[in-house]
């Protein structure tokens, strides 16, 4: 038995893989990675693929960008981890106040920073602190919380547990879930709009709740500008910006889940950035720690955290073991300094330029529709397919892998998110298979 047969047999035999069918798992002709620097993928013969999905979206830099690497490998062997509730240490201390520093800047500021341990949690977080500020600061006459409501978007996805669940779609991921959901404290419209008068229909809606029963939610949560998992779905800053001024004129928190779009994704630090937008709680993980190991964060303004203010019975009772862990800071803090000292969001100008106008080209195929690009992210549907049941996008997925590119669709959806430092020619390479798997499948 060769090595790639001997993992795929251990593999096959004892791991339970994430989003895949087991009938999937059993026969799926699956890469077994040896490697990876920079955008690629390289496996036991020696054959690089382009993954054009950046490990989920966290590879902002690329793998093993050697200046995270030696981050970690240095507060490796100086401390590695110490709980952090009556302890701290530096890399928790100073990525905080660099969070802050990098954090959108408007009307009101983000200054205290809560860790967590990847992207579902910072949004369980988020949505924790909301909830208990809301009850501790804003109660009823008779005593008992007044805010006890969220609102969320349709075909929202903030994340797999419970918390993150609720105030996400129920849908094909999710539907079996729903008597764990706390779904009737959450309100959302509709469907997802699939052009600009339906997302002006939505905010419209919001808007029309939040004065109608704005006394009743705590918080309004929203990914910015992209709707990652439901298809990379976009929508304007305008509408952002009128959900920040319905949410304060009710006197309701702006939650934003930056897990996908912040660091640099969309062009910008943070998405909210486009719309001049800075919410009340801010979730961030994948870029943040340049995809190298878990880790997250929840941004608060300082009022909500002075809603906190008080005896222990006010405290925010939640952590985790790992929260703060000193790797991860470590990492984090790499992040940022190499993003400024290189020049990353500049630089990558030309890059989503070059991603824009690849994706529009490719909407002169017939069968590619709504193509759409923001930053480093360029999406085009090629059928009507949903994630579990969509076929086009999976053809279309095999005929890159033959050409070196691993895409894995979001059902009939093909996207791009590559690393921001991506090469002209390392773009170009990716762009040009996209387009002739496009081609090679759709005539």
């Amino acid at each position: 038995m060769d090595e790639r047969a001997r993992i795929l047999a251990l593999d096959r035999a004892h791991v339970w893989r994430p989003f895949t069918s087991h009938e999937r798992h059993a026969e799926g002709d699956d890469l077994v990675v040896a490697s990876a620097q920079g955008p690629w993928l390289v496996d036991l013969d020696g054959r690089r693929y382009f993954d054009a999905t950046s490990a989920w979206w966290s590879q902002v830099l690329g793998f093993s960008h050697p200046r995270l690497v030696a981050a970690l490998e240095a507060q490796a062997r100086a401390l590695p981890h110490v709980a952090l509730a009556a302890a701290t240490h530096a890399p928790a201390a100073e990525l905080a106040a660099e969070l802050v520093r990098v954090a959108p800047k408007g009307d009101r500021a983000l200054t205290r920073v809560f860790y967590s341990d990847d992207g579902s949690t910072a949004v369980e977080v988020a949505l924790k602190i909301a909830f208990q500020y809301a009850a501790q600061n804003d109660r009823r006459g008779d005593g008992r919380p007044a805010r006890t409501r969220f609102l969320a978007f349709p075909g929202a996805y903030h994340g797999d547990t419970v918390g993150a669940m609720s105030v996400g779609a129920v849908d094909d991921f999710t539907e079996v879930f729903q008597p764990l959901l706390f779904r009737d404290h959450v309100r959302t419209h509709g469907q997802v709009p699939r052009d600009a008068a339906g997302w002006e229909s939505l905010c419209d809606a919001f808007e029309a709740t939040l004065e109608r029963d704005g006394e009743t939610v705590a918080a309004l949560v929203v990914e910015p500008l992209i709707l990652g998992a439901n298809g990379m779905r976009f929508f304007a800053p305008a509408l952002l910006r009128r959900l920040r001024r319905a949410c304060d004129h009710a006197g309701v928190l702006l939650i934003a889940d930056e897990v996908f779009t912040g660091f640099g994704r969309t062009g910008r630090m943070w998405a909210c950035e486009h719309a001049g937008v800075v919410p009340d709680l801010l979730c961030t993980a994948k870029g943040l720690s340049g995809g190298l190991l878990p880790f997250a964060a929840t941004l608060a303004t300082d009022a909500v955290y002075e809603g906190f203010r008080g005896d222990m019975s006010r405290a925010f009772l939640h952590g985790h073991t790992f929260t703060g862990n000193p790797l991860g800071c470590a990492v984090a803090l790499e992040v940022l300094r190499v993003m400024e000292e290189e020049g990353t969001l500049a630089a990558m100008v030309p890059q989503a330029s070059l991603i824009a106008d690849a994706f529009t080209q490719f909407a002169a195929l017939d069968a590619v529709q709504n193509p759409r690009a923001l930053g480093m992210v360029g999406a085009v549907d090629v059928g009507t397919g949903g994630y579990l049941d969509g076929q086009v996008g999976w053809r279309i997925h095999e005929e890159a892998k033959r050409r070196g590119v691993f895409l894995r669709p979001l059902g009939d959806v093909i996207y791009v998110v590559p690393p921001l430092n991506t090469t002209e020619a390392d773009l170009h390479f990716l762009l040009d298979a996209i387009e002739e798997s496009l081609v090679a499948v759709l005539g």
